[in-house]
């Protein structure tokens, strides 16, 4: 029985695992190492819930609602509060490397940084993978109300950064 399971979750993780670090890439800004270890946490939560997960109505959006809450479990941790995440590692302390303006997706992703996780959560779900509504509130575990004004209200935050920073949000959100 054990192992019959155990061959189930294998195969799962072999057919899968490349879309959850590509969706947790999304929901995490970028931060590729934030995005392997949240698919790590969200591939034990399963294994202990395979059971239920196989008996789901609905497994993609089970797993996109695991993936979620391990983001919500990530930003609570209170050492996570105080780093600040840095592409290249400084000579001497206090000193910030500047960024190629020119390089438009770091400024995307830098604003996207600047919303909170339910608010990213909810772009990623609504315009990169084109969930509708329903779909976007399921995998939250929130009201499609609550949907719709976190878009608005995340779309709102992100022309805002993407303006100070001169980059145009046409093309990267419809």
């Amino acid at each position: 029985m054990k192992r019959e399971r155990d061959e189930q979750f294998h195969s799962f993780v072999l057919g899968h695992r490349a879309g959850l670090v590509r969706t947790a890439t999304l929901l995490t800004a970028g931060d590729g190492h934030l995005a392997e270890d949240l698919v790590q946490s969200t591939l034990t939560k399963l294994y202990v819930a395979w059971p239920a997960f196989r008996r789901a109505d609905n497994p993609e959006g089970y797993l996109r609602r695991t993936l979620v809450n391990a983001l919500t479990d990530e930003r609570r941790r209170w050492w996570r509060r105080h780093e600040r995440p840095v592409a290249v590692l400084p000579d001497r302390p206090g000193f910030v490397p500047d960024t190629d303006p020119e390089d438009d997706t770091d400024g995307i992703r830098a604003a996207l940084r600047e919303l909170p996780p339910k608010m990213r959560a909810t772009l990623v779900f609504r315009y990169f993978y084109d969930l509708n509504v329903a779909d976007t509130a399921d995998a939250l575990g929130c009201s499609e109300g609550t949907v719709k004004s976190q878009t608005a209200r995340a779309l709102e935050r992100l022309r805002a950064v993407l303006a100070e920073t001169r980059i145009p949000l046409t093309g990267v959100i419809r």
